[in-house]
């Protein structure tokens, strides 16, 4: 006979579950609701009803749109101060407005994922891979039709990125 889930039993299960689509840490809610870890994790593997996970989602989904709105809303300003500051010759406070205009696009661009500032690393003229490629082929040399067969996939792949 299956075991009766005591979360979805519990008197508090709407707050327990909003508790675990909002990401709070299993000891709080053991500590507030006294439960046990274990029930909470099965809980919510089978029995988060998934509505609530979508809306957590949406929710997320609105913030993120805010905060576009406002980057937005700032690009917007900082133009138009910049607009006025070319209108009256006040240079300073127009190189002020390109600077904040510029910062802006970057996180807009940040934000919608058109800038990604992570570093990228070529494996193909790493050091070690070089190493590892010689070794490779060094020692299919009493083998000169497999030798053969990878140094060609080898130059083929190389060519496909050039």
């Amino acid at each position: 006979m299956p075991r009766r889930c005591s979360i979805c039993h519990h008197e508090c299960l709407k707050e327990i579950n909003r508790a675990l689509v909002e990401g709070t840490a299993f000891p709080a809610l053991v500590a507030k609701h006294r439960v046990s870890k274990d029930a909470l994790s099965r809980h919510k593997a089978n029995h988060l009803p998934a509505a609530l996970a979508k809306a957590q989602e949406a929710h997320e989904v609105a913030q993120a749109d805010d905060l576009l709105k406002e980057v937005r809303s700032l690009q917007a300003r900082a133009l138009t101060i910049l607009n006025k500051a070319e209108g009256v010759g006040d240079l300073r406070t127009a190189l002020g407005a390109i600077r904040e205009a510029r910062g802006n696009l970057e996180l807009l661009a940040k934000l919608v994922g058109e800038l990604d500032e992570r570093p990228q690393v070529n494996v193909l003229v790493h050091p070690e891979w070089l190493e590892l490629r010689a070794v490779i082929v060094n020692a299919l040399e009493p083998h000169p039709e497999a030798r053969g067969a990878v140094l060609g996939a080898l130059e083929e792949a190389d060519s496909a990125r050039a």
